[in-house]
C-alpha cells in the first residue's frame, strides 16, 4: 500500500517544479521589465529552516517558522517565541514539553511527566498531535501513532502561536511548535554530556561536527539513557543518534541531509488516570500516593523504534532567486501495553468499599507509522516602484499512513493504599483493526511588502486538497479542499517598537467518524491578532505582547463512538512575553498568559457558555540566570524560577474545579574554560498539585521535587 502511495511522489515533484519555475519565470520578467533606475534589492540569503539566527543567550531575532522565510520575528505579523539552547540547559529541561514550561500560551505536560509523549496546549487547544513541527515538515500524529523526538538533538525550539495552516497546511489551530535540528555549521564541534536525576536515571550524550573539507561538513549528535524512574516499577532505556552532512559544491547550492534513529523500551510511570478525589481532593483514605504504580509490572511495556531520513536542499539562482525543496521520510513502530485505573470500584468516582479498590482495564495497541513530507518553494525579491516585494511560492505534499490494532478487556481490581500485583489478566479484545491512508496537497503563496521607511504588510493565501481511507474496522472515508489566508500590517519605529494587527483563517483535516459522522469534516475557523513586538536597542532583547480572538469550529464532542461535529470553541486572551540579556551575564524570560475560554456550540446544550476543561485560563513564569563575572567564584552560575498555573476545571460541566499552583526551580552551576557542572532541582517545595483532569476520572499528578546533575566538556 505505502509503496503504491509513494510511487505517485515524482509526478508530484514533477509538477511542482514545473509550477515553480513558471511562476519563477514570470517574476523573473516582471523584474527584467523595471525601469533602469530602479534600486536594486541586495541579494537575499535563505537560511535553514528556524532561522540564521541560532540565539545568543536567551534572545534569538530571527525566525522563518512564521513566514517559512528567513525573517527578523519584529516583522511576522503573528506572536512567535523562541527557546534557545541555552535557555533548556539552564532550566534543567530534559525533554521538549519540558523545554516549554516557561512559554507565554503553551501548557505543558497537562498530564504530568509523561515519559513517551511530548504533551502541550496552545492557546487552549491540543497541539501534540497537529501542532509539532521538525525543520518546517510536520510530525503528524493520530490516536496513538505519534514520533517523538530528542530534545537533545535540537538548537532550538520555536512557537508560532495561532493559525498558521496557510503556511503549512492542516495544524492546530492555536499555533505549532517547530522542532530546529542540529545541523552541521562548518567548525570543529567536540562536546559531551553525562547526567543523572535522583530516580536513579543517568544519560551520555554527545554532540561532534567539523569540517571534512571545503565542500563537506558533517555533524552527529546522540543521547543514550537507562534505569529507574520517579514512578514505582517505571525503568527503561532509551537512546536516540542524529547524523547530518552537508554538502556545498559552491557558492550557489547547498544540501544538508538530516537522519535520526530512536529507540525506546521502558515499563510507564502513572500520573494519569486518576479519580478526582483522592487527587485534587481528599478522600476517606486521604490522597493517592504520586509514586505509586496500578500497572501489572510483568505484563507492561512500551516499545518504540522510530527512523527518519530526509534533506533540505537551496539553490540560489543567478537572478538572486532561490529554490528550495525540503523532504522528509519517517517511520515508526510503537508496541504497547499496560494496566490503567478507570475509577473505584465499579468505575466509581468515589470510593465505595471500606478498603477502597481500582477497577483497571487492560489496554495494548500495535502502531506501525510511515509519512513522507514534501516542500518545494521558489522566493525572491522584487520591486514596484517604491515598495519592494519577497515573494514566496510553494507547493507542498504530506502522506501519512498507519496501521494500528488496539484491544482491551476489563482487568482485575487492585487496592487504592495497599496493591498486591501478579493477578492473571484476560486477554484483550481487538475493537480497531485498520490502516489509515491521508494525502494532503497544498499549493501557497506569501508576498511581505515593505516601503514608507518602516510599513511592513504580509498577504499569504493558500489552497489544500485532502484525500483520507480508512480499511477494515472501522473503514471509512473522505474528501475536502479549503482555502486558508492571512493578513497582516506592523510599523518599525526606530526605537525599536513595532506594532501589528493580522487576521487569518485556518483549515485542520481530522481522522475518523462515528455513529452519527460518516467521516470527520475538517476544523475550520479564523483569528484575529494585534500585538506590539520591542527590540530594545540599548541591549539585546524581545519583548511581545499580543491580544487575539480565535474561534474552532466543527469540534468533535460527546463520547467514543457516538461523536457529533457541533462544537464550537472560542478562545480570546492575552499573551506577554519577554526574553533578554541584560549583560552577557544576566539573562532572563519571563511570561504571562490570560485566556477567556468557552464553549459556543455543543451537542450538549448545557454546557454551552462554559469553560473547557484541562487548560488553566492563567498561567505566569519568570526564570532568571546570573553567571559570577569576576573575583574569586569567577564562573559560579545562579539560577531561579517561579511558575503559576491558574485553576482550572476538571469537567466541561464545570462543577469540579482544579486548584492552582504556584512552583519553584532553582539552578546552581560552575563553569570553567572548556568544562562545567549544573545542579537543577523542580518544584523545590515538593508541592503536591494536580497538573489537569479531563474528567472525574482521568486525573493528572504533576511532576514532584526532581534534582538533575549534569557534567558537560567540550575538547
Amino acid at each position: 500500500m505505502i509503496m503504491n502511495d509513494i510511487r505517485r511522489v515524482p509526478l508530484l515533484v514533477s509538477v511542482s517544479a514545473v509550477a515553480l519555475f513558471t511562476t519563477w519565470a514570470g517574476a523573473a520578467r516582471a523584474q527584467d521589465a523595471v525601469p533602469d533606475d530602479t534600486v536594486v534589492l541586495p541579494q537575499i540569503v535563505v537560511e535553514d529552516e528556524g532561522s540564521s539566527d541560532t540565539g545568543q543567550g536567551y534572545v534569538a531575532n530571527r525566525s522563518s517558522t512564521g513566514s517559512k522565510t528567513d525573517t527578523p520575528i519584529a516583522e511576522i505579523p503573528q506572536s512567535v517565541a523562541v527557546v534557545t539552547r541555552k535557555e533548556m540547559d539552564d532550566q534543567g529541561a530534559q525533554t521538549t514539553a519540558e523545554a516549554l514550561r516557561y512559554t507565554a500560551g503553551v501548557f505543558s505536560q497537562p498530564f504530568g511527566p509523561d515519559s513517551d509523549t511530548n504533551w502541550f496546549y496552545l492557546r487552549g487547544f491540543d497541539a501534540t498531535q497537529t501542532g509539532v513541527f521538525m525543520d518546517g515538515l510536520q510530525f503528524y500524529g493520530y490516536g496513538f501513532g505519534s514520533f517523538y523526538v530528542d530534545s537533545f538533538n535540537l538548537e532550538r525550539i520555536d512557537v508560532l502561536r495561532g493559525a498558521a495552516s496557510v503556511l503549512y497546511g492542516g495544524s492546530n489551530p492555536g499555533g505549532i511548535v517547530n522542532y530546529v535540528s542540529k545541523k552541521p555549521t562548518g567548525e570543529r564541534l567536540r562536546y559531551t554530556e553525562a547526567g543523572v536525576n535522583d530516580a536513579g536515571t543517568a544519560y551520555l550524550g554527545f554532540d561532534i561536527g567539523d569540517r571534512i573539507d571545503q565542500a563537506f561538513d558533517y555533524r552527529v549528535s546522540g543521547r543514550v539513557e537507562g534505569g529507574d524512574g520517579y514512578f514505582d516499577f517505571q525503568e527503561g532505556y532509551r537512546g536516540s543518534i542524529s547524523p547530518s552532512l552537508t554538502w556545498t559544491p559552491n557558492d550557489a547550492t547547498t544540501l544538508t541531509v538530516l537522519s535520526n534513529y530512536t529507540y525506546v523500551d521502558e515499563v510507564h510511570g502513572a500520573a494519569s488516570f486518576l479519580p478526582y478525589v483522592g487527587t485534587v481532593k481528599a478522600a476517606s483514605f486521604g490522597h493517592i500516593d504520586r509514586d505509586a504504580n496500578y500497572t501489572e509490572p510483568d505484563m507492561d511495556k512500551y516499545q518504540r523504534q522510530q527512523f527518519s531520513i530526509g534533506y533540505e536542499f537551496e539553490h540560489i539562482l543567478d537572478n538572486d532567486w532561490a529554490v528550495r525543496q525540503n523532504a522528509r521520510y519517517g517511520y515508526a513502530r510503537i508496541d504497547e501495553v499496560n494496566l490503567y485505573p478507570s475509577g473505584y470500584s465499579g468505575g466509581s468516582a468515589t470510593p465505595v468499599l471500606a478498603n477502597p479498590v481500582f477497577t483497571r482495564w487492560v489496554f495494548e495497541h500495535d502502531t506501525t507509522l510511515n509519512s513522507f513530507l514534501l516542500d518545494n518553494q521558489l522566493e525572491g525579491d522584487v520591486r514596484t516602484g517604491p515598495v519592494s516585494h519577497d515573494l514566496l511560492f510553494g507547493v507542498d505534499y504530506k502522506y501519512f499512513n498507519m496501521k494500528q490494532m488496539q484491544a482491551s478487556a476489563q482487568g482485575t481490581d487492585i487496592s487504592v493504599t495497599d496493591p498486591v500485583y501478579g493477578a492473571a489478566q484476560p486477554t484483550p479484545a481487538a475493537y480497531i483493526d485498520q490502516n489509515i491512508v491521508q494525502h494532503q496537497v497544498g499549493a501557497y503563496m506569501q508576498d511581505q511588502l515593505r516601503f514608507g521607511d518602516g510599513w511592513l504588510v504580509t498577504l499569504n493565501g493558500r489552497y489544500d486538497h485532502v484525500f483520507t481511507d480508512a480499511t477494515g474496522t472501522p473503514a471509512y472515508s473522505g474528501r475536502d479542499g479549503a482555502l486558508s489566508g492571512r493578513a497582516g500590517i506592523a510599523y518599525e519605529f526606530e526605537n525599536g517598537l513595532t506594532p501589528y494587527a493580522s487576521a487569518a483563517s485556518f483549515f485542520n483535516p481530522l481522522i475518523g467518524s462515528s455513529a452519527n459522522v460518516d467521516f470527520f469534516e475538517p476544523e475550520t475557523g479564523e483569528q484575529y491578532e494585534i500585538g506590539l513586538k520591542y527590540e530594545p536597542v540599548w541591549f539585546d532583547g524581545l519583548f511581545t505582547l499580543s491580544l487575539f480572538d480565535l474561534t474552532r469550529r466543527n469540534v468533535v464532542t460527546g463520547a467514543w463512538n457516538a461523536e457529533t461535529q457541533i462544537g464550537e470553541v472560542n478562545s480570546r486572551g492575552v499573551e506577554f512575553e519577554a526574553r533578554a540579556n541584560l549583560t552577557q551575564d544576566l539573562s532572563v524570560t519571563a511570561a504571562v498568559t490570560a485566556y477567556d475560554l468557552e464553549i459556543t456550540e455543543d451537542a450538549n446544550e448545557a454546557i454551552i457558555g462554559n469553560t473547557p476543561n484541562v487548560v488553566p485560563e492563567q498561567m505566569a513564569s519568570l526564570f532568571v540566570n546570573y553567571t559570577l563575572p569576576g573575583g574569586p567564584l569567577e564562573g559560579l552560575t545562579v539560577g531561579g524560577g517561579v511558575r503559576y498555573l491558574g485553576e482550572s476545571w476538571a469537567d466541561n460541566e464545570n462543577t469540579l474545579k482544579v486548584p492552582s499552583a504556584t512552583l519553584f526551580d532553582a539552578k546552581l552551576g560552575y563553569e570553567r574554560e572548556n568544562w562545567g557542572v549544573d545542579f537543577n532541582v523542580i518544584n523545590i517545595a515538593d508541592t503536591r498539585y494536580v497538573a489537569s483532569c479531563k474528567g472525574a476520572l482521568t486525573c493528572s499528578y504533576g511532576e514532584g521535587r526532581s534534582f538533575q546533575l549534569r557534567a558537560y566538556a567540550n575538547w
